[in-house]
């Protein structure tokens, strides 16, 4: 596991250096912050046994960092950045992860494929607003499985500004870990279960959901 993270903060302060993955400001000491972050579910959640969908994976925050801390579970990196993705697999393959793959698709092409309702757990981090990440993630889950949700402190007014989103697409918000990172309880992953079926038209077509949210 120490191997693992070693190789994937080594191989993310060299491809930082040619193309903006991470802010370049805050590496590297802010590197191990974005690892504390991502692992933090782990605190709260069992994902052993789950199959995970990461939405938005970019430089691997928070799904690939759960995969390292678990692997136990089977994981699923969404990103459509070529740039991104290519270095995501690049991390798998020179660390020898076993459980963790790479596609490179938009979420919303995803979600309307034979992916669609195949996963225990969604993770997301730093995407998008709430509303929006319940209409690319739910449609992924199975009923009863959970879209865990990476927020700062006011995460309570983006809880109040989807309730549309959650009664239309068959979500309800069941807690929230709140945690201290850089300050005094500045984070919180809410938690979302899927406990009605997502109507077949959801997600909308590709760039929808960003442009109006529900």
């Amino acid at each position: 596991m120490e191997y693992k993270v070693k190789v994937f903060k080594e191989m993310l302060l060299e491809e930082n250096t040619k193309h903006n993955m991470v802010s370049r400001k805050s590496l590297p000491v802010e590197l191990d912050k974005h690892i504390e972050d991502s692992r933090s579910l782990l605190k709260f959640m069992d994902l052993k046994g789950g199959r995970v969908v990461d939405i938005g994976s970019g430089a691997g925050f928070p799904g690939l960092v759960l995969a390292i801390f678990c692997p136990e579970g089977e994981f699923l990196l969404l990103e459509s950045d070529l740039k991104k993705t290519e270095f995501l697999q690049a991390v798998i393959s020179r660390s020898g992860m076993k459980n963790c793959q790479v596609l490179r698709r938009r979420i919303e092409a995803v979600g309307r494929s034979d992916l669609r309702g195949g996963f225990d757990f969604c993770s997301c981090r730093a995407l998008a607003t709430m509303s929006v990440v319940l209409e690319y993630g739910l449609p992924l889950l199975r009923i009863g499985g959970k879209l865990l949700l990476w927020k700062g402190k006011n995460y309570s007014r983006e809880i109040e500004q989807a309730a549309n989103a959650l009664e239309i697409l068959g979500g309800r918000v069941v807690d929230n870990y709140a945690y201290s990172l850089m300050s005094e309880w500045d984070r919180a992953i809410v938690v979302v279960e899927k406990e009605q079926p997502t109507p077949e038209k959801y997600p909308r077509r590709v760039g929808i959901p960003a442009k109006r949210p529900l």
